[in-house]
């Protein structure tokens, strides 16, 4: 049948009509906030290409996990930024890293937020690079040694496991990591530590304010040897199956916004619960649009956040969780 019969606009015709039909809905329980810690004291310093989101001191932390608890948001994703960094990311694993102390911390503050931590080297080593660095003075050519960082980022993971970590989120895209992190946290007892696995993680100019904000930018070359092609969506396939095969408990799509299609493609093909990472400058050219006057920022935020959970999303993380989570309470 068709039109007069079918009228579309039968279901749209009241607020109540339109709730008892809406096929998607977000909750402030989607919702991931991510936390950035440093080293030093009384430092609560607003990151300038990320407005609203700051750098905290460990002696200031407790403000930003109390207001986070307070709106409901039950996990954060950690960062931290050290004071030293060197060509192996020593401080990654050390266990008086910046994010090991920040997550004892943070268990003594309110020990039933989710601490689920960055389990990368980017922001430790010196190179900016997401593992060890090998240059072949032969041949001038450098690489990212794949199975050498492996090691690394294994004991990063029991290292931020043991003091408090929930969840083990290995950012670095390093054929094998989820395996070797598995592998290692089970070989410590930690067997019941799920890994949320940035499994189709693009070289993305989305990233660049984040980077700011961890200096974490690569001092030579880029990442793309390691990061995914964002023209490439069957690739996205092979590097999820990967991470399913080796035991990852959750697989992640970043960035979001221009890879809505991965998601709903990823959602497709597994059925392990699925994280969108709405990025750094996603978030930003948000805000400077909204500081600009150009657009309603709450109706923005929320539609997009939704936009994901309709791709398929399950979880989202993003730097507008506070706000989205003070906006969903008056919806």
């Amino acid at each position: 049948m068709s039109f007069p019969l079918v009228r579309h606009r039968r279901l749209r015709g009241s607020a109540a009509i339109r709730n008892l039909v809406r096929e998607n809905a977000l909750s402030v329980n989607d919702l991931i906030q991510p936390v950035f810690v440093e080293a030093g004291h009384n430092i609560k310093s607003e990151i300038p290409s990320m407005p609203g989101v700051y750098h905290f001191s460990l002696d200031r932390l407790e403000e930003e996990i109390r207001e986070i608890s307070e709106l409901g948001i039950q996990g954060i994703l950690l960062f931290g930024v050290p004071e030293t960094k060197d060509a192996v990311g020593t401080s990654a694993f050390h266990e008086e890293g910046i994010v090991q102390q920040a997550s004892r911390l943070i268990k003594k503050i309110n020990p039933n937020l989710l601490i689920i931590a960055d389990t990368c080297l980017c922001q430790f080593t010196d190179t900016g690079h997401c593992g060890v660095v090998h240059h072949n003075p032969e041949t001038g050519c450098t690489d990212i040694a794949n199975d050498e960082s492996l090691e690394l980022l294994v004991k990063t993971a029991v290292s931020q496991a043991k003091a408090g970590a929930d969840i083990i989120a290995p950012s670095n895209m390093m054929d094998g990591y989820v395996h070797a992190i598995r592998a290692g946290l089970d070989a410590e007892g930690l067997e019941h530590v799920p890994i949320m696995a940035y499994s189709v993680k693009y070289s993305s100019a989305y990233y660049g304010p984040f980077r700011e904000a961890v200096d974490s930018a690569p001092q030579f070359g880029d990442r793309k040897t390691y990061q995914m092609d964002s023209a490439n969506s069957r690739e996205a396939l092979r590097e999820a199956e990967s991470d399913v095969l080796e035991g990852a408990d959750f697989l992640m799509v970043k960035p979001a916004l221009a890879y809505m299609d991965i998601l709903q493609l990823l959602k497709q093909n597994f059925d392990l619960p699925l994280v969108a990472y709405n990025v750094s400058a996603e978030y930003s050219m948000v805000k400077a649009a909204a500081q600009n006057g150009w657009i309603n920022e709450k109706e923005i935020v929320l539609e997009t956040l939704l936009g994901f959970k309709r791709a398929g999303a399950d979880i989202i993380l993003t730097y507008h969780a506070k706000d989205a989570a003070r906006w969903l309470k008056n919806v």
